[in-house]
């Protein structure tokens, strides 16, 4: 037996009342519950001798906004260029998804039985909150904040919880999908006042893809590969 078969059968006997799905890709498990049943699931992960998953590798934060409709979230991809099928010639179908909008998802390492886990919990109310573990894994002090700075999931009993990558008087939450790529002010500093201020954004926003092919170039590059040899 394996011991990807054996980690599994023993999460599912473990925390078969609580599991609301999981997931095994390419030999990975994702183990899905609310946000209610995390400080007792994690803290059973990190201490019961069958997981021992003593340190959190990392925490991140997956904005479900418009996932499965939009044209940068579903599934399936076109065979040519960058973008991502649209649903335009009825072959492709929106993923019906009827979960909250924001999933905190933590990277679990067991250095006892080399092994690795990952708990996902969904985040749950207009202002997405679940349970901070940072009484479980003291990691997670940094993390969470920077979970909060940069999505606005709040985590309830974080000692701590300030913005870690942006200016305290940063507005809003830069890596939401409903956030613009230019954000909406830019900062620099003003010699004449002597600080840093904050003014409109002066970026031009612009689609980074290549609209000229330069022939002379183009042509440089075919008689270099077809020179008939002297």
């Amino acid at each position: 037996m394996s011991d990807i078969v054996l980690q599994l059968q023993k999460i599912n006997q473990r925390f078969d009342s609580v599991i609301q799905e999981i997931i095994v890709e390419r030999d990975e498990i994702t183990l899905e519950i609310s946000a209610e049943q995390l400080p007792e699931v994690g803290l059973a992960l990190r201490d019961e001798t069958d997981f021992k998953f003593e340190l959190l590798v990392d925490v991140c934060v997956v904005d479900y906004a418009e996932y499965g409709m939009s044209e940068w979230t579903t599934e399936r991809s076109t065979l040519t260029g960058f973008e991502r099928g649209v649903d335009t010639t009825g072959d492709l179908h929106p993923i019906a998804w009827n979960k909250p909008r924001f999933a905190v998802v933590y990277h679990l390492l067991s250095l006892t039985h080399n092994q690795r886990l990952r708990l996902r919990v969904f985040a749950k109310g207009e202002t997405p909150q679940v349970p901070s573990v940072i009484k479980l894994w003291s990691a997670a002090d940094w993390y969470e904040r920077e979970a909060f700075d940069l999505y606005g999931v709040f985590f309830d009993g974080h000692p701590d919880l300030r913005r870690l990558l942006t200016d305290y008087g940063f507005v809003g939450h830069p890596f939401r999908k409903d956030f613009p790529l230019t954000g909406h002010v830019e900062v620099r500093y003003d010699a004449s006042e002597g600080r840093v201020i904050y003014q409109p954004v002066t970026v031009t926003p612009r689609t980074l893809v290549p609209k000229t092919i330069r022939k002379t170039t183009n042509e440089a590059i075919l008689t270099c590969f077809h020179k008939k040899p002297e």
